[in-house]
């Protein structure tokens, strides 16, 4: 096993702890301009680690690629979404005024 492996392996885990909060929080809105091409990299980065015989780097790139790929999916404005489009799909709880709300805290 070569030394390099287990760095970029613990990169990744980095990355995924990182990332589970991101995941997690209902409320977060990643753009899918950064979520859709960080799930591509990591997916390509996989292989590419996976041909230089790396399984330790291709597995821990492959899961960031992955874990990017569901916040594209679950935490992105997607532009067909209608829950994004337009004010007047507002809850109840939402002002109505175009002043901004105050934070809330978890």
């Amino acid at each position: 096993m070569m030394w390099q492996d287990l760095i970029f392996l613990a990169g990744s885990v980095f990355s995924l702890f990182v990332l589970v909060p991101t995941l997690r929080d209902s409320m977060a809105n990643v753009p899918l301009g950064t979520s859709a091409p960080s799930a591509t990299i990591g997916v390509i980065y996989g292989l590419t680690f996976l041909s230089l015989g790396m399984t330790l780097s291709a597995a821990g790139s492959l899961l960031t690629g992955v874990m990017w790929s569901l916040i594209a999916a679950l935490r992105s404005p997607h532009p067909l979404d209608h829950r994004f489009g337009s004010r007047s799909s507002r809850t109840d709880g939402e002002q109505s005024s175009g002043g901004s709300a105050a934070p809330h805290a978890d």
